[in-house]
């Protein structure tokens, strides 16, 4: 089994069903990328720091109430969706990908480890029909060109206490990619839930609708 105590360490109530679908995902996604190239080849030794616990960090910054629908906006092969919808086994989400491929790995991995709560999809955003409570996304893109695909898709009210809006997890500094989204835009450093070095650079941008 693979070793999950990173995640274990800032999640210690998981439950054994979430803990063996957290363990299931290492070698998962190290059989899928050998052949469709879904995350870096050096960055899979470090693939629960840097993917599954990275992705929790949305996790850590808010608390979604059963029921409330995700979007992860290119979510590549299931981040963070993946980890969220393990996280919220009672929350859908709704991740979806401009390169089909990517998407075929998400609901690979998703039915080997039983995840009924998200749905994957080859699709582009300006086709997406649906609304939202909020759209989460990993290092996509600028946050202002995020947030013209982003605010469509979004609900006037959302479930949980967190008004509608979007969860977006970025790296580096970020004032002057914010600075066009004015008061709308907080940003929270991973740094003050997570203590490796990985994070010190990385932070959760929540941005209202």
């Amino acid at each position: 089994m693979a070793d999950i105590s990173i995640i274990t360490k800032y999640f210690p109530k998981l439950t054994d069903e979430q803990k063996s679908q957290f363990e299931a995902l290492d070698a998962l996604y190290q059989d899928w990328n050998s052949k469709i190239n879904v995350i870096s080849r050096k960055d899979m030794d470090n693939f629960y720091e840097h993917h599954v616990l990275h992705s929790l960090g949305i996790a850590k910054f808010t608390n979604f109430v059963p029921g409330t629908e995700i979007l992860d906006l290119g979510t590549g092969g299931g981040f963070p969706a993946i980890p969220l919808a393990i996280m919220f086994p009672e929350v859908k989400f709704h991740a979806i990908d401009g390169v089909g491929k990517k998407i075929k790995v998400l609901n690979a991995v998703a039915e080997a480890i039983g995840l009924k709560n998200i749905v994957g999809e080859h699709l582009r955003a300006e086709d997406v029909k649906n609304k939202y409570d909020y759209v989460v996304s990993r290092a996509v893109m600028q946050m202002p060109d995020l947030m013209k695909l982003a605010r469509p898709l979004l609900k006037p009210q959302a479930s949980s206490a967190l008004p509608a809006g979007v969860i977006a997890l970025k790296g580096g500094d970020l004032s002057e990619e914010l600075k066009p989204l004015g008061k709308n835009a907080a940003v929270e450093s991973l740094s003050i839930y997570f203590e490796e070095e990985f994070f010190t650079t990385k932070s959760v941008v929540y941005v209202l609708k």
